[in-house]
Formats: structure tokens, C-alpha cells, sequence
């Protein structure tokens, strides 16, 4: 529609600048709507963080306006230090160190443009694409709509999917805003996708998706390898890269969105981002660098929790161990045959009929004899909580969410919501209603308090958390969740808030694990849902992945994107979820996971055994050499941790962050970089390779990490040629790096 124009406008005679120079503000009005009134509010950030809100004012309903306070740590202080110069049709504000910042508020139609030194840096509603669907009776005749609204009113107020019929009280409330980014050909970021780093297109001539990527924290059964389609967690961020300038936006939106991406040219990218329900909340970032970049999104939502020292060990999981005789077996087998280990894991099977904090006594009948006799060794143990509750009356935990009324409610906001799980018929808490939060703490006391409340004395300080099926996951739900007219706290529909469900739970039970003891210590909760600030919490896996070569390649891509959307502590299932990797292939996927800054095996139930002991030689010895290789890096591991917990850094880097001006490296995805250690990792994920092909972006010499063979670089990018047998890990280190490594230890500091 090249000749569409956006119908949005603000109205002169509305404007407002805060006495302080804080803030701008305006009335809008669409000329489709007119008699629909919308707020515009602009404040730009002490670091030049520039956030723009657009909501309906004194509508018939509230639009749902808390996604960014739940992802935020605080609100952002605002800078004073603001030119302002008020224009016939805009408004431009300077500001930066060097004042070459400006944001130009234009106001017929409304568009928002970031500039640097004169040059287009992010563009909202360029392509006039914003639209905010206003609240509406169902008596509202149909006024003919822009092209993209259509010309049904079918699905406004009542939606059916297969069997599923979802109620919409407050009718339609999606919105919709274009975000381009001129003079940046690559963007990435928006997790979770299992795709490629810099993200192809879904839009345009040629684009590689036909299909929007999709944002809809999702319990997805053997996902594909390369798709946009939604997975387990979601991060609204999106960076964008050019040889001078890095630059990105996060969009506080929890409702399910679709976002399509093109480029009109090799040097622009244009992104169309469709939500459900919520209002327009968008921050600018400035840059102009990676590493600005990096500080600026954890100023607002966090820095990455520093772990625990044994956490970045090795953790053996599968689904189950299935007694506690089992676990003294498996952690007797590693030792006797040498090989670290710091974490042992039980997943469902240990609860009794999966009412979690309740041992199934038959095969477990000893939970904290077996725990300290894993802990005797400096080991810990985890043990899985997922979010539902059997509906029994003599489960304690069900009956106490009972009694306190904190369970998530059907659509008439007062029935609690009933669905199917791994316990049968299950509720689900309401983690948005604060009087779960701290009944919710006493729950993980592992001795008993005061009153009659439940508290966990069967686990001791050694057992952790694993946060599953926390989407939330519902067997017999629409798309396998909750329906989206349940209700939460609030009033808000599920729909609104789906995508923080996630974090709310792996946030209470890592604030749980902290308030078991009287001076805190470091948590470790593991969660499979996300959202923007779940960094601040813990670690996440990739999901259910399969043991092909394809999952293994895609999951070091898709730790790189959470990486740089603030999310270090991340890894994939070594060896696949689902499957019998063959030998070679489970090697290849211990390389993988060594170099990842979560380091997890894990597998479905109905798997073969696959622990390293269990394998044949040469395998068996390959493995625990790759075992040995980690726990001698963990100084260097624990660096990159700290720094990342400082200043945002990512814990493993892809190329275009380490070196912003080498245009040949910005969509390499397959090699990356260990913190600001100067390792250099190439994992080998294709079966039958004897030799790995390596890219060294300058004139440098890189040295082999086993042989210290010497490999130079060259000023416009070289490739250079790496042993890669069975046995070996293309790893290299860059000439004037120092490198801090440990003896492997049976014992280890419990930090």
C-alpha cells in the first residue's frame, strides 16, 4: 500500500514539557476514530535511553499497562539536561555528552526518529504502520477501517480454536507499531527462536520465512531446527548492527506478538511487530556501541545473577533417576571412573503422584539421607517444582492456595481454573497476587516455622530448583496452555500477561531459595519461561530439543541470541532431549556444552542411559577429558559471570560484538568468543569432520589452545584451517591474552 498514510496526528495545541525539561507529552487523535483519544508520552533517560508510551485515554476499558514493571528494576531516572525546541510540525529534543543526540517527535502523522550526528538511527511509525485498536460496544456499527484491520467483525468479541472457545469482554485491543532501523543491515535478538543470530527475513522479495516470528511463550513438542516459531520463553529486544553504529529497542509487551522483518536494501531493516493486547511502550536505545548496548538494556531490566561457583560445573539430569539408590549408584560410577560432576537432578518422578514437595517414600524413602550423601562429596542436588498443583484436599500445598484464594480464576474472576498436567487435575497459583509471595517463600523452609503452614523438611540447603512447564504449561489447553480469558490478579486476562507467567514463578522461587536461610545465599533456579529480567533470576535451557546434528548446531545459535538479550545463563539439553545420539554425535554435543555457560545433560524417559561412564572406549576417556577441560576454565567461566553481572557483557560473544566494524563476521553464528578472555571456540556439529574451518578477523596471531600452534590473521579476515578429530575442539586464544586455569579438584569452593 504505497500510498497508505498514517492516520495518527498530534495535536499542537496539546503539547507539554515538563518543567524539569523530563518529558514531552500530547493528546493524539486518529482520523479514522476521532472521537477516540490517545496519550502521547516521550522521556528520554539519564543515559540516553529515549521511551515512548502511547495508550487510549479515558477509554472503556484500561488497557493492560504493567509489562514494564515487571521486567524493569526500577523506574529509570530521567535526564534534566534536555534541549527542547518546539517547531511548527515537531518537536526535537538534543541531548548526549557531545549533544549529538537528537529525538524528533514529528507531529502530522505522528512519527518518532532517533538520530546520531545527523544520521537516522530507529524510526517508529516511518511506514505509518501504528495502529491501537480502541475499546468498543458490539453495538458500534462498522466504520470502514485502515486495509490491515479488514472488513469482518468476525472474532472481536468471541473467538473459537478446535474446541476451544475464547471469550473477549473487552473486544478488540491489539495494536500495532513499524519500527525501522535506516542504516543497519543486521538486526538480532528476540528471543527465543531456533534460527539463525543475525535473523533472516520473513517479509519482502526472497524473504527466507514466509511466516512472522512469534512471541508466545509456548510448550512446543520436538520444535523444528530452523522456524519462527514460538518457543518456550520470550525477550522483546531487538538490536541492530552496522559498521558504526549498534542500536536497539525493547518493547514491553507480555500479550502473544508477531514481528516481521525486512530489508529493503543491504544496509536498512524494517520490523512490523503486531500484539494481542497491552499499550505501545517502547525503548530506544542509543548505542553507539555493543558494549553501550549491553549497559543500557541491563540498566533498565538487570544484570544476569552472578551463579553460584558449582552451578558453571557440569549437571547430570534425566527424566528419572528413579530412586535414591539410583542416585548413589550414578554419583559412584562418576567417581570410580574419574570423571567431574557437581549437580545431580531429579525430574518428576521422584513426587508422589507429581504433587511436588511430597517424595514418592517407596523409591525415595531417605530424600535428605540421599541429599547428604551427595553433598558430602561438595555435590548439590535438583529437584524439579513445576507451577501446578494436584487438586487433591490432602495435597497441603494445593489446600493452603486454596485457603488463601491465590489460584489463577476462569473468566468469571471467581471459579479457580481447572486443567490437566503431569498431576491430573490441576490449579495453578497466581503469582501476580502478592499474598503468594511469601507464603510461597515458607513453602522452601526446610525446617518447620511457626503456625501450621507447610514447609519442605524433607530437602535440605543442598537441593535447588528446577522451574518447568511454567509457560504455563496445560495438557488439555488451547495452543497447550491456559486459556486466555482465565483471570489474574488484578482483573488482567491471561491473555495480557502471558508472557511474564514464566518469570513470576522462577522469580518467586529464587527469591524462596534465598529466604531458606538467614543470610542469603546464591540461589540456582532453573526456568524453561522467560521474559525480559529473567537474567536477574537464574539460568534456562533451550527446551526439549532432539539428538540431531541439526538441534546441536541450532542450540549454539540460539544461546548466542539469549546471550545478547541479557539472558547469559543458558544452554541446550547436551545429547537432545528426545533421542539415542550415537557415540560421535554425543561427544560432538559435550564440546557443545562445555563451552556453554550452562552445562546440562539431559534426556526424555524413554531414552537410553547415555552417562559418560557408560560409554565405550574411546569415547568414555574423550568425554572426561572435555569434563576435565571445563572444570580447569572455570576462573575463566567465573570472569566472564562476574563481568556480565556487572556490566551486561555476555558471557560467550558472537563476532559482530567483539569486533563492530568487521562487516564479514556480523552474521557468523558458529564461532564465538569465552567473556574477554580471548578464547576463540569453534564446536564441531556435523557428523564425520576431521578438520574446522575458522575465521580470524584481523592481523593477529592466534595461538591452538592444546598445541599452541600459531595462526595469523589478517587485517581483512582470514580463514585458517584447525585439527578437528573426534578428540579434538577447535580452540584457539588470542596472541597477549592471559588465561587463569585450575587444577581439576574433586572439591571445589561452595560459593
Amino acid at each position: 500500500h504505497p500510498n497508505w498514510r498514517s492516520p495518527y496526528s498530534v495535536i499542537p495545541e496539546s503539547l507539554g514539557i515538563s518543567a524539569d525539561q523530563a518529558s514531552f507529552t500530547a493528546a493524539v487523535k486518529s482520523s479514522l476514530y476521532p472521537e477516540v483519544n490517545f496519550g502521547l508520552d516521550v522521556r528520554i533517560h539519564e543515559d540516553g535511553v529515549v521511551r515512548v508510551r502511547m495508550d487510549e485515554i479515558n477509554g472503556r476499558a484500561k488497557r493492560y499497562d504493567e509489562a514494564a514493571s515487571w521486567a524493569l528494576t526500577a523506574e529509570p531516572e530521567i535526564s534534566r539536561n534536555i534541549q527542547w525546541t518546539v517547531g511548527k510540525d515537531e518537536v526535537r529534543a538534543v541531548y548526549g555528552s557531545q549533544k549529538d543526540i537528537e529525538v524528533v517527535i514529528f507531529f502530522n502523522p505522528l512519527k518518532v526518529v532517533m538520530y546520531r550526528g545527523g544520521t537516522e538511527q530507529v524510526v517508529l511509525n516511518g511506514l505509518g504502520l501504528l495502529h491501537l485498536e480502541h475499546f468498543r460496544t458490539k453495538e458500534t456499527p462498522l466504520i470502514r477501517g485502515p486495509w490491515f484491520e479488514g472488513d469482518e467483525e468476525d472474532g472481536y468479541w468471541e473467538e473459537t480454536f478446535r474446541s476451544w472457545t475464547d471469550s473477549k469482554p473487552k473486544g478488540p485491543q491489539s495494536l500495532s507499531i513499524d519500527i525501522s532501523f535506516p542504516n543497519h543491515g543486521h538486526v538480532y535478538g528476540i528471543p527465543q527462536h531456533a534460527t539463525r543470530l543475525s535473523l533472516p527475513t520473513t517479509a519482502g522479495e526472497d524473504s527466507y520465512y514466509t511466516e512472522p516470528y512469534r512471541l508466545w511463550n509456548s510448550d512446543v513438542f520436538e520444535y523444528q531446527a530452523d522456524s519462527t516459531m514460538s518457543l518456550y520463553g520470550s525477550i522483546p529486544v531487538m538490536h541492530a548492527h552496522s559498521p558504526n553504529s549498534t542500536v536497539a529497542i525493547f518493547n514491553a509487551i507480555a500479550s502473544d506478538t508477531f514481528i516481521d522483518i525486512a530489508h529493503p536494501d543491504t544496509t536498512s531493516s524494517y520490523t512490523h511487530w503486531i500484539s494481542e493486547s497491552g499499550i505501545l511502550d517502547v525503548f530506544m536505545l542509543p548505542g553507539p556501541t555493543p558494549g553501550d548496548i549491553f549497559a543500557q538494556y541491563t540498566r533498565l531490566t538487570g544484570t544476569p545473577a552472578l551463579p553460584a561457583h558449582w552451578a558453571l560445573g557440569y549437571h547430570q539430569c534425566r527424566w528419572n533417576y528413579v530412586s535414591s539408590e539410583d542416585v548413589r549408584t550414578v554419583q559412584k560410577r562418576f567417581d570410580e571412573e574419574d570423571i567431574p560432576v557437581d549437580v545431580f537432578w531429579l525430574d518428576i518422578e521422584y513426587a508422589e503422584e507429581h504433587k511436588y514437595f511430597i517424595w514418592d517414600k517407596k523409591n525415595f524413602p531417605d530424600p535428605n539421607e540421599m541429599t547428604n550423601d551427595v553433598a558430602a562429596l561438595a555435590r548439590k542436588m535438583v529437584v524439579i517444582i513445576d507451577p501446578h498443583l494436584k487438586r487433591v484436599s490432602t495435597y497441603p500445598v494445593y489446600k493452603e492456595a486454596t485457603e488463601l484464594d491465590v489460584l489463577v480464576k476462569q473468566k468469571n474472576g471467581e471459579s479457580e481454573y481447572e486443567g490437566w498436567c503431569w498431576s491430573g487435575s490441576s490449579a495453578w497459583v497466581d503469582f501476580f497476587n502478592p499474598k503468594s509471595w511469601d507464603w510461597w517463600k515458607l513453602l522452601f523452609k526446610t525446617v518447620q516455622s511457626s503456625g501450621d503452614q507447610y514447609a519442605w523438611t524433607d530437602s535440605t540447603n543442598d537441593v535447588y530448583i528446577w522451574n518447568d512447564m511454567n509457560e504455563p504449561s496445560v495438557f488439555n489447553g488451547p495452543e497447550i496452555s491456559m486459556p486466555r480469558d482465565n483471570v489474574h490478579y488484578g482483573g488482567w486476562e491471561h491473555r495480557d500477561v502471558h508472557n511474564i507467567n514464566g518469570m513470576l514463578f522462577s522469580n518467586q522461587t529464587a527469591q524462596a531459595v534465598m529466604a531458606r536461610t538467614e543470610t542469603p545465599m546464591r540461589p540456582f533456579v532453573l526456568t524453561r519461561s522467560f521474559y525480559a529480567g529473567s537474567q536477574r533470576f537464574g539460568a534456562m535451557w533451550t527446551g526439549d530439543n532432539l539428538g540431531t546434528w541439526e538441534h546441536m548446531a541450532v542450540g549454539i545459535k540460539m544461546v548466542l541470541s539469549l546471550n545478547i538479550a541479557g539472558f547469559s545463563f543458558s544452554g541446550s539439553d547436551v545429547g537432545g532431549f528426545f533421542g539415542n545420539p550415537e557415540p560421535e554425535m554425543l561427544v560432538r554435543w559435550y564440546h557443545v556444552g562445555a563451552f556453554s555457560p550452562f552445562f546440562r545433560a539431559h534426556a526424555h524417559i524413554d531414552t537410553k542411559r547415555r552417562e559418560p561412564f557408560l560409554l565405550d572406549e574411546p569415547y568414555k576417556s574423550i568425554i572426561r577429558d572435555i569434563l576435565r577441560l571445563r572444570y580447569s576454565m572455570l576462573p575463566i567461566w567465573y570472569t566472564a559471570f562476574r563481568e556480565a553481572s556487572v556490566n551486561g557483557m555476555p558471557v560467550i560473544r558472537p563476532h559482530y560484538v567483539v569486533f563492530p566494524h568487521d562487516e564479514a563476521g556480523f552474521a557468523i553464528d558458529d564461532q564465538f568468543f569465552v567473556g574477554s578472555s580471548g578464547l576463540l571456540v569453534k564446536p564441531v556439529t556435523a557428523k564425520g569432520v576431521t578438520e574446522a574451518t575458522v575465521y580470524l578477523p584481523e592481523d593477529e596471531v592466534y595461538y591452538d589452545y592444546f598445541t599452541h600452534h600459531a595462526y595469523r590473521g589478517s587485517a581483512n579476515g582470514k580463514d585458517v584451517t584447525l585439527p578437528a578429530a573426534l578428540h579434538q575442539v577447535p580452540l584457539l586464544i588470542r596472541g597477549g591474552s592471559i588465561l587463569p586455569t585450575r587444577d581439576v579438584l574433586a572439591v571445589h569452593h561452595p560459593l
